[in-house]
């Protein structure tokens, strides 16, 4: 596992997206070879969205022959709730780039069967030969996409109920009140982000610093999902000094 602090001026969005559209140009995507990334949602990958939206309207990087799968999405909220990661996603990022509307890929947390919503993404992920770079954040508590702990390691995508202290987290979101944060989310398994051919992972603030801890230093264990990364031969971690304080070893 990989593991990048940024120091200042660098911030972790810039770094992540010079990596990102790196990534990218040098996969040289085509309509026939598309370049397949997986993509998060939350407060911390926003930076990086908008530096890849500057990237774009520079003209430095098209997303023409880009997929993108999402890791997660909250059951019951309609697409055009504010706060369904179907907005999020349109409003921070797709709206500003030249990706084609059926190159998006977003579980749909109001599908009638949940169970055959989860199958035909893992399905469509593996149509396309799986993801070449998936990117998430990391939860307090060390959980990935919706991946909570005490959960498999080799899950796949599937409905997970959130925890108090993810909706609790959430809450900010939702009027600072956790009872309008959903219960239940679909969310890409531990298993399904393993497979992607790399895993970057972006983490942020003092708060996150426990996760990054585990993540990099502590026993790979279901109670810190996170921790699974270290079982990936191209995993790369990036976060600030706040997120690092608690690392005994050096980027």
């Amino acid at each position: 596992m990989r593991f990048v602090c940024c120091e200042p001026p660098m911030t972790v969005g810039a770094w992540a997206a010079d990596y990102v559209a790196q990534r990218i140009l040098d996969f040289a995507p085509g309509r026939d070879r598309p370049f397949i990334l997986g993509l998060p949602t939350g407060s911390t990958p926003l930076a990086m969205y908008q530096h890849l939206i500057q990237k774009h309207r520079a003209g430095q990087l098209s997303f023409e022959h880009v997929l993108t799968f999402n890791l997660d999405e909250y059951v019951g909220l309609a697409p055009g709730h504010p706060q369904s990661y179907h907005s999020y996603m349109n409003q921070e990022f797709f709206r500003h780039i030249d990706l084609p509307a059926q190159n998006i890929h977003i579980l749909d947390g109001n599908a009638t069967d949940l169970e055959q919503e989860c199958q035909q993404y893992e399905t469509a992920i593996s149509a396309r030969g799986g993801l070449d770079l998936c990117i998430g954040g990391v939860g307090e508590a060390g959980h990935i996409a919706f991946n909570e702990a005490g959960g498999r390691l080799n899950s796949r995508t599937h409905l997970q109920r959130l925890d108090a202290s993810t909706r609790s987290a959430n809450a900010r979101f939702f009027e600072q009140d956790a009872n309008q944060v959903p219960t239940y989310a679909l969310t890409m398994g531990v298993g399904t982000i393993l497979e992607a051919r790399e895993v970057m992972i972006l983490a942020t603030g003092p708060r996150k610093a426990l996760a990054v801890y585990h993540a990099l230093e502590g026993q790979v264990t279901p109670e810190w999902p996170v921790s699974a990364l270290q079982k990936h031969g191209r995993s790369l971690i990036v976060c600030d000094e706040a997120a690092a304080q608690k690392l005994t070893i050096k980027a």
